[in-house]
């Protein structure tokens, strides 16, 4: 369960849940903690921490035995761990944030006047946080490869359904991200797609306003053996409301994670069947 304090006093960054499954699942922006040089530079709204990738470890905890899970723990509001490091945009000429982070999805200030981030600042952070959180992953997906031969990362995401400054409309509640089809082999992103589709109650878009962040695309390299596909869920499919307070809603979740689940336990298959080194 995750701590229900928005500010829980942890010292590490990332914490790693190591397992022998060839799926190892990467949680970068469900963490709420801050340190308290960070936070006391934040303004009210940053504070809210209203971009949260909230309760994602617990919803898809239990799903899948033997899963190894890397967790970053402090918030993105503190550097982005699925930025590109050297600050490229993953979607040029879109509306999006930026490795760290000035503003929230709606485009509002997130820290006080006079104390965002300089270069110097960026890069202490990158050194503290982004760095071991990739290091942790790599790492993780480097000892699953070795295992199974294969290594699928399954990066999970949500985020709130309707913010007009990132995109249109309503976002599916499957948005499914491989971009283009380059992170992952053809199968994995076929399985996933059909069981979303057929996924009753349930909205889904592959490669859509979200084609995979740089996590994906920087370790899904089929070529060596390592896939990656992103998950980014609409927060409607598992939470009271989409505001605060953010509450888990176990009775949406219930109806959402045994979608989650087969998607797990078929990605498994593809492994451990042997039909992803064709």
């Amino acid at each position: 369960m995750p701590s229900s304090s928005p500010h829980p006093s942890t010292p590490t960054a990332v914490t790693v849940t190591r397992g022998s499954s060839p799926v190892v699942l990467g949680m970068p922006h469900t963490g709420t903690w801050l340190p308290a040089d960070i936070l006391e530079k934040l303004n009210q709204t940053g504070k809210m921490l209203t971009d949260t990738d909230w309760h994602i470890d617990q919803l898809y905890s239990g799903l899948l035995p033997e899963v190894t899970i890397v967790k970053a723990n402090f918030h993105r509001y503190a550097i982005d761990a699925n930025r590109d490091p050297g600050g490229v945009s993953l979607y040029p000429g879109q509306n999006t944030t930026s490795l760290c982070p000035l503003t929230d999805f709606d485009n509002q200030p997130i820290y006080l006047a006079g104390q965002e981030p300089d270069a110097d600042e960026i890069e202490r952070r990158r050194t503290l946080f982004h760095s071991p959180y990739h290091e942790a992953l790599a790492t993780e997906l480097e000892r699953v490869r070795q295992l199974h031969g294969t290594a699928i990362l399954y990066d999970c995401h949500s985020i709130r359904s309707h913010i007009p400054f990132l995109f249109d409309g309503k976002l599916p509640d499957f948005s499914i991200g491989t971009n283009h089809g380059e992170t992952c082999h053809a199968l994995i992103e076929q399985v996933v797609k059909d069981i979303c589709q057929k996924a009753e109650g349930f909205t889904t878009v592959l490669n859509g306003r979200f084609k995979g962040g740089w996590t994906t695309r920087h370790y899904g390299q089929p070529k060596t053996g390592i896939h990656a596909i992103q998950m980014e869920l609409t927060q409607t499919t598992h939470l009271a409301r989409e505001q605060l307070p953010f509450d888990y809603d176990k009775a949406k979740a219930d109806l959402l994670r045994p979608h989650l689940r087969e998607i797990l336990d078929q990605l498994t298959q593809l492994v451990l069947s042997g039909s992803l080194r064709s």
